[in-house]
């Protein structure tokens, strides 16, 4: 049951971007590498939560998300993941384009 409990937090780690923690604004507001580190934030308070009841499995999670695959899956994850917003943001340049070239008629 803990091995399992292990595996989970250290996926949510993994899965986590190695980006700086998110100031307090609306998502609207947010820059693209913001919300990219909004896994990171997450997994910093879930590891905080577990250090509190747990110190020992919290070292675990600790050694595991520093072990070099892990490091290297998140920074895979981070790259392609920026690549995606980078695209999205593209998307919806071209799409008020279109909005206010063909409907609005500017």
């Amino acid at each position: 049951m803990l091995q399992s409990r292990a595996l989970v937090i250290a996926l949510i780690l993994l899965l986590s971007t190695t980006l700086p923690e998110v100031q307090s604004k609306s998502i609207f507001d947010k820059d693209r590498r913001e919300l990219l580190a909004l896994p990171e934030t997450i997994a910093s308070y879930f590891y905080e939560a577990v250090n509190k009841v747990s110190p020992k499995v919290s070292q675990f999670l600790l050694d595991t998300v520093q072990s070099p695959t892990v490091i290297a899956a998140r920074q895979r994850i981070a790259k392609e993941a920026t690549k995606v917003s980078i695209m999205f943001e593209q998307l919806v340049e071209k799409i008020k384009n279109l909005w206010y070239t063909r409907v609005l008629g500017y």
